[in-house]
């Protein structure tokens, strides 16, 4: 397939790219920076994934787009329209678990313990579940 992914240079983005490239995709990374250093098995696209018309002409023809980059710092409206004006099918989001009910009503964010450092991440994920 071939696949989309949004923040492939990033702590989690690298990892997914190594696990797609190691099942035989051909994989397209988006970056706001494209690295120097080329990476066997990815090619590494820069545009601005909050801004639709930057990020739709990057993910057309692609089979499916994977987002890995923090909630703090993405915008969902701006994925959902470029999603949608490029034509990828198979959208998938990464990340949000601290958005997660633990109970009915009940967000593990909102529970003791939960790292207060996290907090603003785990809210970021719970506004874009609602999108």
């Amino acid at each position: 397939m071939q696949m989309a992914l949004i923040g492939a240079t990033g702590r989690v983005g690298s990892r997914v790219a190594s696990e797609l490239i190691s099942r035989g995709h051909e994989v397209t990374g988006i970056a706001l920076r494209a690295p120097s250093d080329a990476r066997p098995g990815l090619t590494v696209l820069e545009a601005d994934a909050t801004k639709p018309d930057s990020l739709a002409p990057r993910i057309t023809g692609h089979d499916a787009l994977i987002s890995a980059t923090r909630f703090v710092s993405s915008d969902a409206d701006a994925l959902i329209a470029a999603v949608k004006t490029a034509g990828v099918k198979r959208p998938l989001v990464g990340g949000g678990a601290g958005s997660l009910e633990v109970a009915p009503g009940k967000l593990l964010m909102d529970t003791a313990g939960f790292p207060e450092e996290f907090k603003a991440e785990a809210k970021g994920s719970a506004l874009s579940r609602k999108t």
